[in-house]
C-alpha cells in the first residue's frame, strides 16, 4: 500500500521560513518524481513545484521561484520543500504527489498526471 505522509507545517509569520517533508513508502521512491501542490481556502489545488526521480531536474510555478526549494533524498524516501520569506499569500494546505516516471516537464504541472498522493499539511502565514 503505497502511503505518502506530509510533514513540518504550521504557523509562521511573514517572512518566516519552513520545511516540509513527505515521507513515502509502499513504493520504489527513486523511480517517482515527486510533486508538491497546495490548495487555499476557497480555491482550487494548485501546482508548486516538482522534481524529477533523479533529483537533477526541478519546476516551478512562478509565485514561489527564488524562494521555496524542493529537493529528495532517495535514500530516505522523502522529499523536501524548503519555504523561505513566506507570504500570506501561501498559506494552504500542501500535498505532495507522486508520478512515475515517464515524460518531465510542464506536465508535472497537472494534478491528472499524478498516480498517488498524500493528506496534507496546513500552512499558515500571518501577516
Amino acid at each position: 500500500q503505497v502511503q505518502l505522509v506530509e510533514s513540518g507545517g504550521g504557523l509562521v509569520q511573514a517572512g518566516g521560513s519552513l520545511r516540509l517533508s513527505c515521507a513515502a513508502s509502499g513504493l520504489t521512491f527513486s523511480t517517482y518524481h515527486m510533486g508538491w501542490f497546495r490548495q487555499a481556502p476557497g480555491k482550487e489545488r494548485e501546482f508548486v513545484t516538482a522534481i524529477s526521480w533523479s533529483g537533477s531536474s526541478t519546476y516551478y510555478t512562478d509565485s514561489v521561484k527564488g524562494r521555496f526549494t524542493i529537493s529528495r533524498d532517495n535514500a530516505r524516501n522523502t522529499v523536501y520543500l524548503q519555504m523561505n520569506s513566506l507570504k500570506p499569500e501561501d498559506t494552504a494546505t500542501y500535498y505532495c504527489a507522486a508520478r512515475s516516471r515517464a515524460g518531465w516537464g510542464p506536465l508535472m504541472g497537472q494534478e491528472n498526471q499524478y498516480n498517488y498522493w498524500g493528506q496534507g499539511t496546513q500552512v499558515t502565514v500571518s501577516s
